[in-house]
């Protein structure tokens, strides 16, 4: 078997390329096609725990769903957390490999796209099509030397390429000419058509100046994708933007926008709950009153927390626990709340000790092998399901850990409880996901017969949403021949 390859790119972050692939992978599982994911280099601090104990980019475990397919690393081959301003975590196959600059990095790219072919070759030969995700923009003439994840890769494997554009940030037509203008002869004649993404209004509107760009560069337009709202799909790595208004809101929770925060996608369930507003607070935004602090992930934890002490949180959580309130730390925010964080290593950054917040009598130390694990268990405090996934270096250890607040099946407790009873800790990924645990610990933070959501369920009706626009607004019938299915999948 020998799979037929389509890649998306964009003209620009937050195109719309993961929704893309996330919609094309169910189309074609719909039509009984074996379809796989895959990005080759993902740059993202929201990751997921693969089915052969490793780590690839969230989006790609979201893409994995929508082709019915367990998380796995041959999906996202290399993946880097940033953990500074100049370097990140290199992930190669799952695993780290250890901490690079850009420069250092960039030398590194030759091993990294051997990483790369190495599990395009074993896709394509599993799968009847594989749907591939570019990064950000092929047209950054800076990272065009090297290139592992967007023309470089599609050169090197001689597949076509849809090239997607944002119609609701502007400025459409000048992205997509631009981009192709800045494209070698040879890349620009594997571009096979444009999607664009995200509009609102009446299609004759825009139709003029569809004609005008097939004219101008003899390239098709596959279609035009609407504005689809309440779409509940994990972000790759931008936190979401303002805070909805939620008129039957009755829990405030506040969640500091940590420099270096990881695995945000954790505080989905709550952001979306119509009895919840949850507000990030940025650098400049004073800790706001709240009923629920959550303090999460981090993949820098120490210069997090300094960040926390230097935008007034220490007193902000000390003065809300005063009153009542109560306080969730996830991962690195668990850690957080410990007596001490130890990295003699230097493994998240320059190696030393720093004072935690002391809300849990726990301390916590920094080892070189990462913890991967997909777990399921039950909240110590409660009758109900969880489960998620652990990503972290960290090993806690202290008094609080007789009083975890989850118990795994493997018999494992997990986490603190403070003997007070307002402050949980959990390195558990996912601990809101499912219904029952989501209500039972809202109703933990005050919020008494919480309405339910099911984050899976959601996900899902969005995936389904998303195949749903490509069979309603996209040329089915160019894709099927660029993904060679027509013959074998009649619509």
């Amino acid at each position: 078997m020998s799979a037929r390859v389509l890649m998306v790119q964009g003209c620009t972050s937050d195109a719309g390329k993961s929704a893309l692939v996330t919609a094309l992978c169910r189309w074609l599982q719909r039509r009984g096609v074996a379809v796989a994911p895959f990005k080759p280099q993902n740059m993202a601090l929201n990751s997921a725990v693969t089915v052969d104990g490793g780590e690839i980019g969230r989006a790609q475990a979201v893409q994995a769903q929508a082709a019915g397919l367990p998380p796995h690393t041959d999906f996202n081959p290399v993946l880097l957390k940033p953990n500074s301003d100049i370097g990140a975590q290199v992930i190669v196959h799952g695993h780290a490999i250890g901490n690079m600059d850009a420069v250092c990095y960039h030398d590194y790219k030759r091993i990294a796209f051997d990483a790369v072919l190495a599990s395009h070759a074993r896709l394509t030969a599993q799968y009847d099509a594989v749907v591939v995700e570019g990064a950000g923009s092929p047209a950054e003439i800076n990272l065009r030397d090297r290139d592992i994840a967007n023309m470089g890769y599609a050169e090197a494997v001689d597949c076509p390429v849809v090239l997607i554009a944002d119609i609701d940030r502007g400025g459409v037509f000048a992205h997509l000419v631009g981009t192709l203008a800045l494209l070698s002869e040879s890349e620009r004649a594997r571009v096979a058509g444009f999607v664009i993404n995200r509009f609102r209004g009446d299609i004759a509107v825009l139709q003029s100046g569809l004609d005008w760009l097939e004219r101008e560069t003899g390239k098709p337009v596959l279609g035009v994708l609407p504005y689809l709202h309440g779409l509940h799909l994990e972000a790759e790595d931008a936190l979401p933007r303002g805070v909805e208004a939620k008129p039957q809101a009755r829990l405030r929770v506040a969640v500091p926008a940590l420099p270096r925060i990881s695995n945000h996608t954790d505080l989905d369930a709550l952001r979306v709950h119509p009895q919840v507003e949850l507000q990030f607070v940025g650098p400049n935004e004073a800790p706001p009153a709240c009923d629920l602090i959550v303090l999460p992930g981090s993949k820098s934890t120490r210069a997090d927390l300094a960040w926390l002490r230097a935008h007034g949180w220490e007193a902000a959580i000390a003065r809300h626990l005063r009153y009542g309130g109560k306080v969730i730390g996830i991962c690195g925010g668990l850690q957080m709340l410990g007596r001490a964080v130890h990295d003699p290593l230097g493994i998240e950054g320059e190696a030393g000790s720093s004072d935690g917040l002391g809300w849990l009598d726990l301390e916590t130390t920094l080892e070189a092998g990462k913890q991967l694990r997909n777990v399921r268990g039950q909240l110590a405090f409660a009758e109900a399901e969880v489960r998620g996934y652990e990503i972290h270096c960290g090993v806690s250890h202290g008094p609080a850990m007789a009083t975890p607040s989850t118990r795994l099946d493997e018999g494992r407790p997990d986490g603190a409880l403070s003997a007070d009873g307002q402050v949980l800790g959990s390195y558990l990924h996912g601990l809101f996901d499912a219904p029952q645990a989501l209500s039972e610990v809202l109703a933990w933070a005050g919020l008494r017969e919480a309405a339910a959501v099911d984050m899976h369920a959601l996900r899902e009706a969005s995936i389904e949403r998303l195949a749903d626009a490509v069979e309603a607004h996209l040329d089915t019938v160019a894709l099927s021949r660029l993904m060679g299915v027509e013959a074998t999948c009649a619509a």
